[in-house]
């Protein structure tokens, strides 16, 4: 399996992610039925103005991850999102999303976290909220910005320490 982090680092693939969170946030609200918050590929194309094969090469990825599940039915193929792989990645963002680095909370953090807290007490309550789709689009963009950030800067952590190692292996066989 690819490893996650390279696999939502794709933007295409994270907007995909997007489109499919909202698909599911849609039908969650509205539709009980067993094909509910699925997407057909033809969707997926018209929603990302791009080509039916590099669609499919990229939903491909996505499947190989585990990230979406397909249901064929005829020629046709519906994606659904399936975001449990994702618990990986939040498991190794959290760490750093709750380090106070400097002491303070960006404004962005705040605002966010006040839309997160009131969506919240709205589904305890039973209350729909208003924007639920674009609230989780937003935290979708949020978490893929985050972790291609993470990501490429542990990868460039890692690459250093190997680099470093070398040299030294090097020095202490001289």
């Amino acid at each position: 399996m690819a490893d996650i982090f390279s696999v939502i680092a794709d933007p295409t693939r994270r907007h995909l992610l997007e489109l499919l969170l909202e698909r599911y946030a849609a039908a969650d609200a509205v539709e009980a039925t067993p094909h509910a918050g699925e997407s057909s590929v033809s969707e997926l194309v018209h929603a990302l103005d791009l080509s039916q094969p590099t669609v499919s090469k990229h939903l491909k990825v996505l499947r190989d991850a585990g990230l979406v599940a397909v249901r064929e039915e005829g020629q046709h193929r519906y994606y659904k999102l399936d975001a449990s792989p994702l618990e990986d990645v939040e498991d190794w963002v959290i760490p750093f999303l709750s380090a106070d680095f400097d002491g303070s909370v960006k404004d962005d953090d705040a605002e966010w976290a006040d839309t997160a807290t009131g969506a919240a007490s709205d589904a305890a309550s039973g209350a729909q909220a208003p924007d639920a789709a674009g609230a989780a689009s937003e935290f979708a963009r949020n978490v893929g910005r985050t972790v291609a950030t993470s990501s490429h800067q542990a990868r460039s952590v890692v690459e250093d320490l190997q680099a470093n190692a070398s040299k030294l292996v090097s020095r202490l066989r001289k």
